[in-house]
């Protein structure tokens, strides 16, 4: 089945240039894969070159790259935002071909125990463990293998992929002459709205209150988040990440995948964390922050590595030579 250009723009809009609207597309794919029945997008002007090479019937262009659309030849669509755009058609090619809805129900092999409530609307996929005391909402789906811990609350439409694990205990231990105590974990999850949590994703309960995941918040795959961390609304952590216990993070913020934070730290809204940074002072201001050493050659590694270990006697030294120039 297909879409005809003028379909899409009917329900997403945007400005055709050099095409014909009766135009057949016949999938999404990207600049290097799409073919003449083909639609994609340019949302990095840093691709150009591939666009220019592109063989895609229609590329969806911001205004600012339609001339460079133009010198491609080809058809090319004006829209706000690219990427967001590419987004709502792959919703709309969802609908319009009938993709299966994933089925209202629990399954025959999931394991939904007494005291444990789950909305008529919601999917318990295969192998599924929702425990006793837990809350399941709205449309939400849970689609293998995951395990909903004891007084944990998932809100509508919420999205947990295979194997992640919701509400299982915090890492907490107290020290006795060498010997650990565990402290038990007495606190739930609370999860929002319109949450995704990726594939073998860990989100711990609290010790004695909650771990909260606001509305609209997407966690990818094998994300770690300890007990009573908060997440604020929409916020969105790639691969691998980890997020240690009483971190509170705030609204609209994005970490990059391996990022690290640590416990009891705060960060601000709007705050953006590259990959692999590890985050070891709260963030009080909204911004971009970095915080890797760059991949050397090992042998110029070792020597700069080294030559960090002796800054802040270099500092001293500046300090020190500063001082006699000034009493000099």
């Amino acid at each position: 089945m297909s879409l005809q250009l003028v379909q899409i723009m009917e329900v997403l809009g945007g400005t055709l240039e050099q095409g014909d609207p009766a135009m057949e597309i016949q999938a999404i794919a990207s600049l290097e894969d799409a073919g003449p029945q083909d639609f994609s997008f340019l949302s990095n002007p840093k691709l150009q070159a591939q666009m220019l090479a592109s063989k895609a019937g229609c590329i969806a262009v911001s205004a600012q790259m339609q001339e460079q659309a133009r010198q491609r030849g080809g058809a090319y669509l004006v829209v706000d935002n690219p990427y967001l755009y590419f987004a709502r058609l792959t919703q709309l090619w969802r609908k319009h071909h009938a993709i299966r809805p994933v089925p209202a129900g629990i399954h025959p092999s999931a394991v939904v125990e007494e005291g444990a409530i789950v909305h008529p609307s919601a999917s318990i996929g295969p192998l599924c463990h929702v425990a006793s005391g837990a809350v399941i909402g709205a449309d939400s789906v849970l689609t293998s293998r995951v395990t909903i811990g004891a007084d944990c609350v998932l809100g509508e439409r919420v999205l947990v992929q295979p194997g992640a694990v919701i509400g299982g205990d915090g890492f907490g231990f107290a020290n006795e002459r060498g010997r650990w105590i565990k402290i038990e974990q007495l606190g739930g999850v609370q999860i929002g709205d319109d949450v995704e949590i990726g594939s073998n994703t860990c989100i711990d309960r609290g010790a004695l209150r909650d771990t909260i995941i606001a509305h609209g918040v997407k966690i990818d795959n094998q994300v770690q988040i300890g007990h009573n961390v908060e997440i604020g609304e929409h916020s969105a952590m790639a691969g691998c990440v980890g997020i240690a216990g009483s971190a509170k993070i705030g609204r609209q913020c994005t970490i990059g995948g391996a990022g690290m934070i640590l416990g009891h730290l705060e960060i601000a809204d709007n705050v953006h964390i590259s990959a692999a940074t590890v985050v070891s002072r709260s963030i009080r201001q909204p911004g971009q922050y970095t915080g890797f050493f760059p991949i050397d050659d090992n042998g110029s590694w070792e020597k700069n590595a080294a030559t960090l270990k002796h800054l802040h006697a270099l500092r001293d030294r500046i300090k020190a030579l500063e001082q006699t120039q000034k009493n000099g």
